[in-house]
Parts: structure tokens; sequence; C-alpha cells
């Protein structure tokens, strides 16, 4: 049952990664704004993107800073904690697509499964 159960949530994360897709909404010199698409989520006012990606750098200051990033999901679904494995690797994935190697401050904000988080490169 357990390796039945395990097997599922493999198969809803794997169709969630495959099916990521997201659109640059907004632009500044420090910042970018992503809406994030997700196969079987969405935001349940428009129908539209089921969360949003913001990445807050500094172009003009010290490269060795931490860059800011929020991830913010508006589907209610991604909020219930059966659903925490997938907002994990959903971010893990977008974290990793959008900021790629560089030291990051991670903050999530998808309700019972909202989470902060530190990346930084070993060196």
């Amino acid at each position: 049952m357990i390796d039945a159960k395990q097997t599922i949530l493999n198969n809803r994360i794997k169709n969630e990664l495959e099916g990521l897709t997201f659109t640059k909404n907004f632009r500044s010199a420090t910042a970018e704004e992503w809406y994030v698409f997700l196969p079987s989520f969405e935001d349940p006012q428009t129908g539209g993107a089921a969360g949003k990606a913001i990445i807050h750098y500094d172009l003009y200051g010290n490269r060795d800073i931490f860059i800011n990033s929020t991830v913010i999901f508006d589907d209610p679904k991604l909020h219930e904690e059966d659903t925490r494995p997938i907002v994990h690797a959903i971010v893990e994935e977008l974290i990793n697509r959008l900021v790629g190697y560089a030291d990051t401050l991670l903050s999530v904000h998808s309700g019972e499964n909202s989470y902060h988080a530190v990346y930084k490169s070993e060196d």
C-alpha cells in the first residue's frame, strides 16, 4: 500500500514538472516576476497561473550577496498538507530554472506548505 501511494505521488510530481511553464510578467533593474503555470493547478479566480515567482537581485551591487526569491501559490489545493511534496518539487525546479546555482534566500507562500530555505554554493 505504501509503495502504491509513493508511486502515485511520484507520478503526480512528474506530471507537474513535465508540464511546468512560466512567463515573465514584469522586469525592472532589480527584479523579475514570473507567472507559474501547472497542469493540475490554477488560480481559482482567473483560471490562469497557479502562482508566481518573484526574483530580486542587485545588478549594481556586490555579486556575493544572496538573491531573494519568493514563490506564491494561489491555488488552495497547493495549500493542503497532502500536496507538500509536490510544492517542494515544483519550487525546487523553479529555483533551479530561474536562479540556477546562485546563492538564494527563498520564501514560499503556500498555506500550510509555506517555508523558507537557503541555497548556498559550496565555494
